[in-house]
């Protein structure tokens, strides 16, 4: 499997830090295209650089270099996860505009019927998000908000990152055991009336 990674500018690197990690441990190869804000914000909240998460990739390409292997077709990868996504990303996705190497990979997986996943990062949501959103999800992107559930009892900021990159590899299919899945306690009873 190889899977093309996007970091943008929003807050939530460490999602995309720890997806990268889960994805090397996994042996599994990656495309990693990161933003120049990305790069910005990798450095302001991981306190590591760009080329620090690239050693965690297959092959690490400029945003800009539109001729690269990845934008094209003829290129076989199994799909993209955009991680954080910034809401500028997503109206441009939205909106078919791919004005640099990111977007021109998003918009050849969407005409290769790829999957793709977006993990949108923004809160709250205006209604121009949403429209752009909604406009994603009918063209078939599947959208998964960094938004944890807390009945794994979570104890630490790596197990709440857990429990969304479990969500992530759930719908690419790739087997996982970050999160526990959830299970009716005993101790609850059944409220069916």
């Amino acid at each position: 499997m190889r899977l093309v990674i996007g970091i943008t500018g929003a807050s939530g690197a460490i999602y995309a830090k720890r997806m990268l990690e889960v994805l090397k441990e996994k042996h599994i190869e990656v495309d990693l295209i990161i933003t120049r804000a990305g790069e910005y914000i990798i450095k302001y909240e991981l306190g590591i650089t760009s080329e620090d998460l690239g050693n965690l990739a297959t092959e690490c390409w400029d945003i800009y270099d539109i001729a690269a292997d990845v934008a094209s077709g003829s290129q076989l990868r199994d799909g993209m996860v955009v991680i954080p996504c910034t809401m500028n990303t997503v109206a441009k996705m939205a909106h078919g505009i791919s004005d640099n190497l990111l977007l021109r990979c998003f918009d050849v997986m969407l005409k290769e019927n790829r999957r793709i996943i977006i993990v949108p990062r923004e809160t709250p949501l205006n209604e121009n998000h949403l429209e752009n959103l909604l406009r994603l999800r009918r063209m078939g992107v599947i959208i998964i908000p960094p938004m944890t559930a807390f009945y794994h009892k979570p104890k630490s900021i790596i197990d709440l990152v857990d429990y969304i990159i479990a969500r992530i590899l759930d719908q690419l299919n790739i087997p996982n055991a970050l999160a526990e899945r959830w299970k009716k306690p005993a101790e609850v009873e059944d409220s069916t009336p």
